[in-house]
């Protein structure tokens, strides 16, 4: 196959997250495999336009704000010639509407729509605009095949007036070879863990409120990431009574991220919404269990009361108990553990790409028998 994978940014930008990892990790194996793949991305100052990632050919056009005004011109004038036999547009921020660009078929990867959660992160009229662009996304990819990373994303794809037939679940994968537990290094004394952006959206200040709630005498709370709510996390931190308790990591390595996780008792998480959860899957690999709010997508990557549990979103004192039912019992956090990683080890990136690929032939094949 020959294919265009169009995307914000790919895995090397300062910008990067889990849409991006997730990309990689499938069409890399998809390059690997033999089939030709070009992701046509955004770029940034001094980055370099063109490079090979994982086997894909990369091409960077613009910024993160002039990507999508670009993206359609350069194609045509730098990528149409290269016959595509199909595109595929991973819908992570505003629709590129690339149904319109003549490339036949079109597959919408769908990680998750923002929806109303848009409005808890930015101003309302750049919330407006995203708010927007989601709406017409039936309408404007018609008959499209869609690839949703979770049953909470179908679910939300058709709420908006896509056909369910036309969608295709794939969950994403996890390095349970990389992502393991390691005894003897879980902390002595109860850490929990949050890990990822710190974004007002994702939800941290109902984490901080629940560790405040917490009657443990040496429990401790890291949480680790880089985002522009840090300041205000910080002021809230300081403000409840265990508060030389919580502790601020910054940006961490990935091979501190290992230690991290294996040395936590629990990942706490408490995000409304989310197209999957791969953090919690990668804790659960290392034997960590997961508390996180019983939220779209989050819900399908953590079993409640084998891998971790589930509280209602927004409930600090439902996430207290929980963390305080694992800070009292070092021998619940062993057992869940066990749990967390039998799930994880259900769930592979080659699985992820092989069921990628199969959907994408089925889908070109579909197309062709319609011309």
């Amino acid at each position: 196959m020959r294919l265009l994978v169009v995307n914000w940014q790919d895995r090397e930008n300062p910008q990067a997250g889990g849409a991006e990892l997730h990309l990689h990790e499938i069409f890399g194996r998809t390059a690997a495999l033999g089939h030709q793949v070009t992701l046509l991305c955004g770029g940034w100052p001094g980055c370099a336009p063109r490079v090979t990632l994982d086997g894909i050919d990369v091409h960077r056009v613009g910024t993160r704000y002039t990507f999508p005004v670009l993206a359609h011109h350069y194609y045509r004038t730098a990528l149409a010639g290269l016959r595509f036999d199909a595109l595929v547009e991973d819908i992570n921020k505003i629709p590129l509407f690339t149904t319109t660009w003549g490339v036949q078929p079109v597959i919408a990867l769908v990680p998750h729509l923002f929806g109303g959660t848009a409005f808890e992160e930015v101003p309302a009229p750049v919330a407006a605009v995203v708010w927007l662009a989601e709406r017409p996304l039936a309408l404007a990819y018609g008959d499209s095949g869609y690839h949703a990373i979770s049953e909470s994303t179908a679910d939300d794809l058709v709420q908006r007036g896509v056909r369910r037939d036309r969608i295709r679940v794939i969950y994403p994968g996890i390095d349970t070879s990389r992502f393991t537990p390691m005894p003897g290094v879980r902390a002595v004394t109860p850490v929990f863990t949050y890990l990822g952006r710190l974004k007002r959206y994702k939800g941290i200040e109902v984490v901080l409120r629940a560790f405040a709630r917490l009657a443990h005498p040496t429990a401790v709370l890291e949480i680790a990431g880089t985002g522009d709510h840090r300041t205000s996390l910080e002021r809230t931190a300081r403000s409840i009574d265990h508060g030389d308790r919580v502790r601020f990591l910054g940006f961490i390595p990935e091979d501190e991220k290992l230690v991290l996780l294996r040395r936590s008792w629990a990942l706490v998480f408490a995000s409304p919404k989310e197209g999957w959860g791969i953090t919690n899957l990668e804790a659960a690999a290392c034997g960590t269990p997961v508390i996180a709010s019983n939220s779209p997508g989050i819900r399908e990557s953590v079993v409640d009361g084998q891998t971790g549990y589930l509280v209602r979103h927004g409930a600090d004192d439902e996430m207290a108990q929980a963390m305080e039912r694992l800070a009292h019992s070092p021998g619940l956090v062993a057992s869940l553990g066990q749990g967390g990683r039998r799930f994880a080890e259900t769930f592979s990136w080659d699985k992820a790409a092989n069921e990628t690929i199969e959907h994408l032939h089925s889908e070109i094949a579909r197309s062709v028998a319609s011309r």
